[in-house]
């Protein structure tokens, strides 16, 4: 098989899938007018602009994207269950007005068990628009319409927050009118990385005084061999040398040679970063509902 070819089959499904494709199509669901609702995807108008793409065909593509495809790739083409993600597809990527696109659209693949679909040429290019504007708002972050946040379920949410937060937060102590305060995704954004995101401490990296919210600097302190201890606001650490700046606002630096010095870290903000890795999208948007609540 060529590199093309291989490049092609990333974008299609293998035949149970197809098939439920193309079941959704025969008997698409209500929506109180009879149709399936068009699928335009959380891209805002900016990135129709960007992409160089024409809004009326980006629409058209939208409902025929939700027809013919979302069964199977998700509403917004980043995958499904066994099927591949578009956005991040090489064929999509690499695609030059459809013509890596169109040719496979347009013949199918029955080799990779992807049968003919029978659209148009124009309703094949309108589906290449819709496909070229969402990987032109993946690719470019400030033009992406950040639309559902609040989507989650707020019980969901106040039960996973009593039974992991309430130890360091109180929804009528600290975070009492937190969700006043923020809109749904600047909310959504401080609670997971308080911190600010990259700004933030540990190894490797820096956690100094002005990063993120109040009292979340990571502080650090040290003991030499002599015994003399000084602290302060972590600058830096890594395998081969630990840096800070004490209460005076005076820099110090030392080398590391394992154990030697004494090194003791104090992150106010480590249970968070050890929750990243363990919250579902489900735990993510039913914490941000609930915090919402807290007027």
């Amino acid at each position: 098989m060529s590199d093309r070819r291989k490049a092609l089959s990333v974008l299609f499904l293998p035949a149970p899938f197809i098939l439920l494709a193309i079941l959704s199509a025969q008997e698409p669901a209500n929506t109180g007018a009879g149709k399936r609702a068009p699928n335009e995807g959380p891209v805002s108008a900016a990135a129709i602009a960007g992409s160089k793409q024409d809004p009326a065909a980006f629409q058209r593509g939208a409902a025929l994207y939700t027809t013919y495809c979302a069964g199977c790739h998700g509403p917004n083409a980043r995958g499904g269950a066994g099927a591949p993600d578009l956005v991040r597809s090489l064929v999509v990527l690499d695609d030059e007005k459809g013509l890596l696109i169109a040719p496979v659209l347009r013949n199918g693949r029955p080799d990779a068990g992807m049968p003919k679909l029978n659209l148009t040429e124009p309703q094949i290019s309108d589906l290449v628009a819709w496909l070229h504007v969402q990987t032109w708002a993946a690719d470019h972050r400030n033009t992406y319409a950040f639309k559902d946040v609040l989507t989650g379920d707020p019980q969901k949410g106040e039960a996973y927050f009593n039974a992991t937060c309430t130890q360091c937060h109180s929804a009528t102590g600290d975070l009492k009118g937190i969700g006043a305060r923020y809109d749904g995704f600047s909310l959504q954004a401080r609670w997971l990385q308080p911190r600010g995101g990259r700004r933030g401490g540990g190894r490797g990296g820096r956690g100094g005084a002005n990063a993120g919210s109040p009292g979340a600097a990571i502080t650090v302190a040290v003991t030499l061999p002599s015994g003399q201890k000084v602290s302060g606001t972590l600058d830096r650490i890594d395998d081969f040398s630990v840096s800070l700046r004490d209460s005076a606002g005076d820099y110090h630096s030392f080398t590391r040679e394992g154990d030697v010095p004494k090194v003791e870290i104090h992150d106010p903000l480590k249970a968070h970063t050890e929750l990243l890795g363990k919250y579902t999208d489900a735990d993510i948007h039913n914490v941000t509902a609930y915090l919402a609540t807290l007027k």
